[in-house]
């Protein structure tokens, strides 16, 4: 999705145009198909529409359970555990991403292994808990050079773990 145009080094949320994202998503519409409900999950969740993105988020799971591969159906997981995290359901989230990292490696899908990761990663960031999110991100940072993953894709994660390291050493001035 070419709406990111980068990252905020506090959040770790994507930095979006809302305008050009509103208007893909009129775009959009009711498609059904897969690639068409991951997107409007995506668009959903970036506009801070959580509650609708979880309702779409549900749909694209079923969808790619019935007519997608097992690439697709851990995709389509792991883009509702984002929403999941959005909604700050975090136990639920950190819970779903860890079965599909899991279910990625075991695999050998490496470039969604390192998605489900990096994604849990945020989970253990947002919940406060940054050593788990370092881990997470370093394993993220690995599993994105093993598959060959673009400078770009590199460098997003390699921000994530140093804003993982300043948020671990305020905390451990502050306590």
């Amino acid at each position: 999705m070419s709406y990111i145009s980068g990252y905020d080094p506090d959040t770790l949320r994507e930095k979006v145009s809302p305008t050009q994202c509103r208007d893909r998503l009129e775009e959009i519409g009711e498609q059904r198909s897969l690639p068409a409900l991951l997107e409007r999950v995506w668009l959903l969740k970036v506009l801070d529409r959580p509650d609708e993105a979880l309702s779409v988020s549900e749909q694209s799971v079923r969808v790619a359970r019935m007519a997608g591969t097992r690439k697709d159906l851990l995709r389509a997981r792991i883009l509702h555990a984002t929403v999941l995290q959005a909604l700050g359901k975090y136990p639920a989230a950190w819970q779903e991403l860890t079965t599909c990292a899991e279910e990625a490696e075991g695999q050998g899908w490496a470039g969604i292994g390192a998605f489900a990761y990096l994604h849990r990663g945020k989970v253990n960031y947002d919940d406060a808990d940054f050593e788990a999110a370092r881990k997470d991100f370093k394993r993220a940072l690995f599993l994105r050079q093993e598959s060959g993953a673009t400078e770009d894709q590199l460098e997003s994660v390699l921000m994530a773990i140093d804003a993982a390291d300043r948020r671990r050493a305020a905390a451990s001035v502050a306590s």
